[in-house]
């Protein structure tokens, strides 16, 4: 509708314009440079007989007289009648009218016509104009009505400049192996099916946001070098019935066209949600948008080259028909990148900038441990955005893993001025942090303490594994515990229960929620036993955890308070007695911190040695 009427205004403007030339144009034609004076015939005669009439030009019934004084004046006679029979009607002396020269000048043909048709033919062809635009503008809206059914899915050609392969995706090696098939299936199809073997028509790619669903899709397509068509599940539904289905087959009827080819369905959860979820009934949108999906993916022959990828980060909420056998029976699950894929994913990022000698990419995967690749893109971004409000030619090292702070934390708070009982109070909360965390056996070790406010954070303490873990022991739950109270207990030991602030309320909750899933979800508890308690249902349509059903009784109930206080409070006692017998080391971390404001590792590790 906007677009409609921002035409409708340029035509008209283009309307009114044209016009505008076409007046100034005539104009040209119509009116003299200089103005002629208006004279009777009797005036004209007697200037004639008075001698002061030099020459008569004569145009049909028009006469342009010029006197001897050089004045020129315009008379009319009657139409049909010659100049001489005026004259002579007049009793003009012959002998006067010989000394006065005569032109008649012949009107021609095209300037008759033009002088006589154009004042009917101008206003005709402006009015023809503006209708002719108008009918322009309710031919679009109707094309753009017909055109409402189709799927509008972004197509990406064979040689497309920016076409991806697997060299341009680091990591993810064994999904890469998985989708290795799907290249060969769509490069020499035919040596598969000499065999009778069916390559699946559906491919799930499920992951964590950010870990390369797309990307890897399109590399799919370059390494195979056919077609690829990209579309978002959310732009198949529309407000009105019928149409998200209507565009499922104009996506497939095209791929078709096209074989082989990749159709990539972004975001599939957002159309394939498990159906009868108790909202909109049997005739829901995308409930037959879904439907459609299903018709689509059995009614192609398997071998006909179109493989459907979709991606999803959220597999649990998808309806089961889209998972079985003959659809996407085919899972590719991509996992966050492990430290060498993050070296290698930062490398590919940091190909095109300028990095200093002294960058070690290595370091920065260390420190990035939990970061998918979109992450880690968003860091070399930050770094290089960061190293030109410096004004530097170079990406360095102090840019990078400031910028990993940054996505971490968020941007540092200058404005955020702490008062110095304040910042006191920060300094010790996160010495307290640090000094269990370097204590303990079972804990991260200490990256960087600092107490400058980031986001929310009025300081933080930066804690890194030194190697990725898939799983975790309750020695290290245990000792992350008294990890997070360590600034609660350095609090109050410093400055008294009637003191304490509200800086420790974040590690709190924290540190509840751990001890919580340690009983309820691990089975670490020796009371309790090596079950699991509480079940977590999710209402599929709104795509989220809304209800936690109590499968226990509420004696139970009671035990786990119990003992997830119990776990808090021997948390709280070890970070207690660490903080008592080495308080002269907490008191040089305060120190450094008062005075520096940030410590990185290699600093604070020198305190203790």
């Amino acid at each position: 509708m906007k677009n409609a009427t921002k035409n409708l205004t340029k035509n008209l403007i283009i309307s009114v314009v044209l016009f505008l030339v076409l007046a100034a144009v005539l104009s040209t034609y119509t009116l003299s440079s200089e103005k002629i004076k208006d004279a009777q015939v009797s005036e004209i005669v007697s200037q004639i007989q008075e001698g002061k009439v030099k020459s008569i030009e004569v145009s049909g019934d028009k006469l342009d007289v010029m006197l001897t004084d050089g004045t020129k004046k315009i008379s009319h006679k009657e139409p049909g009648e010659s100049l001489s029979t005026l004259l002579a009607n007049y009793k003009v002396d012959p002998d006067k009218m010989r000394a006065v020269t005569v032109d008649i000048k012949q009107e021609s043909g095209l300037s008759f016509w033009l002088s006589t048709l154009l004042p009917f033919l101008l206003p005709f062809v402006l009015v023809s104009l503006f209708i002719y635009f108008m009918m322009r503008q309710v031919q679009g809206a109707n094309s753009r009505a017909m055109s409402f059914g189709q799927s509008g899915a972004r197509e990406v050609g064979k040689n497309a400049k920016d076409r991806v392969t697997f060299k341009d995706v680091a990591g993810v090696k064994e999904a890469k192996e998985e989708l290795l098939e799907i290249v060969e299936f769509l490069r020499s199809p035919k040596k598969f099916i000499a065999l009778g073997a069916k390559i699946p028509k559906g491919v799930l790619l499920m992951g964590s946001p950010g870990t390369g669903k797309t990307l890897l899709a399109r590399a799919v397509a370059g390494e195979a070098n056919v077609p690829f068509f990209h579309i978002s599940g959310s732009e198949f539904v529309e407000m009105f019935v019928g149409v998200g289905a209507s565009r499922v087959r104009d996506l497939f009827n095209r791929a078709k066209k096209d074989a082989p080819c990749i159709v990539f369905i972004d975001e599939i959860d957002a159309v394939g949600r498990q159906r009868g979820a108790g909202l909109g009934g049997g005739h829901d949108e995308r409930e037959q948008t879904l439907n459609q999906i299903l018709v689509e993916m059995d009614g192609f022959d398997p071998n006909q080259g179109v493989i459907v990828l979709a991606a999803t980060n959220r597999p649990d909420v998808l309806d089961p028909a889209l998972l079985r056998p003959g659809r996407f029976d085919r899972r590719v699950v991509l996992d966050p990148p492990d430290i060498n894929d993050r070296e290698a994913i930062l490398t590919i990022h940091a190909k095109n900038k300028p990095l200093e000698d002294g960058v070690n990419i290595r370091l920065i995967a260390q420190r990035t441990p939990g970061f998918s690749g979109a992450d880690l893109a968003n860091i070399i971004n930050e770094g290089a955005i960061l190293t030109a409000r410096r004004n530097k030619k170079h990406i360095g090292m102090p840019e990078l893993l400031e910028s990993i702070e940054k996505v971490m934390l968020g941007p540092e708070r200058k404005s955020h001025i702490l008062s110095d009982h304040e910042k006191k109070v920060t300094a010790y909360h996160e010495a307290g942090h640090a000094l269990v965390a370097h204590t303990l056996p079972h804990a991260d070790a200490v990256h960087k303490v600092s107490i400058i406010s980031r986001g929310s954070a009025a300081g933080y303490t930066l804690k890194l594994p030194n190697e990725d873990r898939k799983m975790h022991t309750k020695a290290e739950f245990v000792d992350d515990l008294a990890v997070s109270l360590g600034g609660y207990v350095a609090e109050t030991e410093i400055f008294g229960k009637e003191n304490l602030t509200t800086g420790a309320s974040s590690d709190l909750r924290t540190a509840t929620r751990v001890a919580r899933r340690l009983i309820t979800d691990y089975g670490m508890s020796e009371k309790l036993g090596p079950r699991t308690y509480g079940e977590k249902e999710e209402m599929v349509f709104l795509g989220k955890e809304i209800h936690h059903e109590r499968d226990y009784s509420e004696k139970v109930a009671e035990m786990i308070d119990h003992e997830i206080t119990a776990l808090l409070t021997a948390a709280m006692e070890t970070a207690r007695r660490i903080i008592t017998e080495r308080r002269q080391d907490m008191e040089k971390i305060v120190v450094a911190l008062m005075e520096k404001e940030t410590l990185e590792k290699e600093q604070f590790e020198a305190l203790f040695s």
